[in-house]
């Protein structure tokens, strides 16, 4: 039995679109909500023939990772995140780049030789990494009007990933890469006016018209920290927002703190666009912390803790 574990975000739904148009195989698809990423666990070691992995970080993952090579189960890794020691085995196959302006769908578009570049542009665009988006396309000719489509497609398929749990999101990410792997081309979604383009359109403009009423708890020429009220819309909407303040203000670092059940904070963090450094190094601080350079986030922060995680964020970038 193969697996495909991927996140549930856009760079890993995509990243696995494209290895499988190019490489149909019968596989088990393990994935959650994007900050579920300590995925591996589910994988069934005694069934396991061969496992996928894409874009979660192999630091959060590794105890399960050696167990499946200690199997000889064979493992092809893509990924950007923080690895930790990488383990030294045959069976592993690692594609990782640590690079800010990188992500895990750009990296499979090598890997296949930029067979499907239309949909790794939009998981560049999704992963907020604009300026590799355009580079991409650019590079393939393709014309403003589709880079602007292709950006939107990227946006709204990363939206629908963030919640604390399935029932947040309008498709549980294993059904919407199903759905997605139906086109090889992503521009074909513009043309069906009853796509999942055009459903997420409608649910993100309503989410983030929602978002103005977050409350700004911080705004200096260095950092912008804002809290969303416990809803569904306001976990939905934590990353996009986050991308797009840090759009606004490309020399701010941003933090989006939304209420859970529980009284704690989830919360998502974006270096300035024009530093794309140390998210990580701020949200590991913390427990529950992680993330890559550019961005990253709190699974659980203590409302006791907000004051220091603002006074952290503010001192990382004066």
């Amino acid at each position: 039995m193969h697996y495909d574990v991927f996140n549930g975000d856009a760079d890993g739904i995509i990243a696995l679109v494209q290895l499988r148009l190019a490489q149909p195989k019968e596989t088990t698809l393990v994935t959650g909500v994007k900050r579920d990423i300590s995925l591996l666990k589910q994988v069934d070691i005694e069934s396991a023939r061969s496992v996928t992995v894409l874009d979660i970080s192999m630091e959060k993952n590794i105890e399960s990772l050696e167990g499946l090579l200690a199997k000889q189960v064979p493992v092809f890794y893509v990924d950007h995140h923080r690895t930790g020691e990488m383990p030294v085995n045959e069976g592993l196959e690692a594609l990782i780049d640590l690079d800010a302006n990188t992500c895990t769908s750009l990296l499979v578009n090598q890997y296949l030789n930029e067979q499907y570049y239309l949909w790794a542009i939009a998981a560049a665009f999704g992963d907020n990494m604009n300026a590799s988006a355009k580079a991409l396309a650019d590079k393939h000719n393709v014309s403003d009007e589709d880079q602007r489509f292709l950006k939107a497609l990227g946006i709204y398929i990363n939206y629908n990933g963030y919640g604390s749990q399935l029932s947040d999101l309008h498709f549980p990410p294993a059904e919407l890469f199903k759905l997605l792997l139906a086109y090889e081309n992503p521009l074909e979604l513009r043309t069906q006016t009853d796509s999942v383009f055009y459903y997420l359109e409608r649910a993100y403009k309503g989410d983030m018209a929602n978002a103005e009423q977050a409350t700004v708890h911080l705004d200096t020429k260095i950092v912008k920290v804002i809290e969303l009220p416990n809803h569904a819309w306001s976990r939905r909407v934590s990353g996009v927002l986050g991308n797009a303040l840090a759009n606004q203000s490309p020399d701010k670092a941003h933090g989006v703190l939304t209420l859970n059940e529980d009284n704690s904070y989830t919360v998502s963090v974006r270096a300035p666009l024009n530093n794309k450094q140390g998210a990580d190094k701020v949200c590991t601080q913390f427990d529950t912390g992680g993330g890559r350079a550019a961005a990253a986030g709190i699974n659980q922060l203590p409302a006791c803790d907000i004051n220091r995680f603002i006074e952290t964020l503010t001192t990382y970038y004066s």
